[in-house]
């Protein structure tokens, strides 16, 4: 058994080992490459967030994804680099949005240099991704254009909210499909499109990703408010302090108006106020991180995994097919 990529996947053999990490490591000199400028900040901005590192949980999906046909096939590892390179573009605008300071263990890009220029080079690597993306051919164009749209509706979906009468969870599982899955499916059907797999495995490995997508998402929510900044990288409560709701408040929304209890709508009264003020910031994330809508989250995320692993029994069986059954359990366990 051997660990890699993201979570600790064991990947138990040999050849698709070899393959995962050699298509991994050309990924990491490839984005590299993809973000060298002429101008020397430009390069020390765009590869701020690539030398902090990361999970690479897209490109993994590409490379296990392309084990359905030509795994040394030479789209496979651009379009990895593609989709990595437009995940990291949404994180500079994200942290903008956001007013995070941490990410990936280091102070974001809008803190250490300023809004305008980590929108710009958010922008940046979009160019750079574009770029690849146009020698891969049209349709390869298409797909990541209409991702790339699904994406951007996710995120103005999330900013605009639910519409009147629209049940707030739906409405944010809406968004996730858009703002994660998209980009995720896209991972597994480029890796199997790239690769020449069949049409059928490339529909079923493409719905795969978007449900997993979810459930990474779904982790994140809860890892947000149950993690300290050590595990996640990044400042707990972030979208607390925004305002944003994010899973667990929704399920402790639902169950303040289906129960009444005093201590929920205290609670929520709580995350309605100024979490500005770390004090009740501190206080808002103690009161999630022991209330049940934390666990119904949890829940929720296996049942977004549990649906994803059911799409791979479609799939030959295979030691690619396995690891994608892993990651599934790897989700699960990053929300504990």
């Amino acid at each position: 058994m051997t660990v890699v990529g993201p979570f600790g996947l064991s990947v138990r053999d040999q050849a698709l080992e070899a393959d995962v990490q050699t298509g991994l490591a050309a990924v990491e000199s490839g984005l590299l490459d993809a973000t060298k400028s002429e101008v020397p900040f430009i390069t020390e901005a765009a590869q701020h967030l690539v030398r902090a590192g990361g999970k690479r949980f897209r490109p993994l999906l590409v490379m296990l994804a392309a084990q359905f046909g030509d795994p040394d096939a030479p789209g496979i590892v651009p379009s990895a680099v593609v989709v990595e390179l437009t995940h990291l573009a949404t994180l500079y605008h994200d942290d903008v949005m956001d007013e995070a300071e941490v990410r990936r263990g280091v102070p974001s890009a809008n803190v250490r240099w300023g809004n305008s220029l980590a929108v710009l080079t958010g922008d940046f690597l979009f160019a750079r991704a574009s770029h690849i993306l146009a020698d891969l051919g049209p349709e390869a164009v298409r797909i990541q254009a209409e991702a790339f749209e699904r994406l951007v509706t996710g995120q103005i979906l999330e900013t605009a909210g639910p519409r009147d009468g629209r049940d707030p969870v739906e409405h944010y599982l809406d968004v996730l499909r858009g703002k994660t899955g998209s980009l995720v499916a896209v991972s597994c059907r480029f890796g199997a499109m790239m690769s020449g797999a069949d049409e059928r495995i490339t529909d079923v490995l493409t719905q795969y990703g978007e449900r997993l997508g979810v459930a990474f998402q779904l982790a994140d929510d809860v890892l947000d408010i149950a993690s300290d900044s050590h595990e996640s990288g990044k400042t707990p409560g972030t979208d607390l302090r925004e305002g944003i709701a994010t899973l667990p408040v929704l399920r402790l929304q639902e169950q303040a108006a289906a129960h009444g209890r005093p201590e929920d709508l205290e609670l929520l009264e709580l995350l309605a106020g100024d979490l500005t003020d770390d004090a009740r910031h501190a206080e808002a994330l103690a009161g999630l991180r022991v209330h049940s809508a934390l666990e119904q989250a949890r829940r929720d995320t296996v049942r977004y995994a549990q649906e994803a692993r059911a799409m791979l029994a479609a799939l030959p069986e295979c030691t690619a097919r396995a690891a994608l059954e892993e990651l599934c359990d790897a989700v699960v366990h990053r929300a504990g």
